[in-house]
């Protein structure tokens, strides 16, 4: 990777490492947006209305966390990747296999699934980037709350 430039107080390295970690993350924040837009469009059945609204604001928020994570690559010098390709390049979790409609209770059993490795996925990378560059770091504990926040949003509706 070439480095445009980097921040004070970070070297190279360190600068290459954690570019590296945001742009894994950067590309399941683009993938995650896809995933509740299409849980929005395919919902069904009695909890329709409320779960389709639920989405939405989730939608919104987490391409603006991608966003947040595109331009901390750029801040520190790296060029983000956003393409969908650069999502399939990037990808290490799970595909998310829901499809067609379905009870809005389903689809929120599997986003709730979904969820699961995507906040331990971005906790791994607050691990990773607290000895790298805490401003990244910051940035994914925000990250990890919201998401936090929106699986306990859907958790709620699923509980007997």
């Amino acid at each position: 990777m070439s480095l445009e430039f980097t921040i004070p107080g970070l070297d190279e390295t360190a600068s290459e490492k954690a570019i590296g970690i945001l742009q894994e993350r950067l590309s399941q924040e683009q993938a995650g947006a896809l995933v509740l837009k299409h849980a929005h469009w395919n919902v069904a059945g009695p909890n329709f209305i409320a779960v389709h609204e639920m989405l939405d604001p989730q939608v919104n928020e987490v391409l603006a966390m991608a966003d947040e994570t595109a331009e901390r690559i750029a801040a520190m010098g790296g060029s983000p990747q956003g393409r969908p390709d650069d999502v399939l390049r990037f990808r290490t979790w799970p595909k998310f296999e829901e499809t067609g409609r379905k009870d809005a209770l389903d689809y929120l059993r599997a986003l709730d699934a979904y969820y699961d490795t995507w906040i331990k996925a971005d906790r791994q990378a607050v691990a990773e980037l607290d000895d790298l560059d805490f401003v990244s770091s910051n940035i994914m504990q925000d990250h990890v709350q919201k998401l936090e926040q929106f699986q306990w949003f859907m958790r709620s509706h699923l509980i007997d």
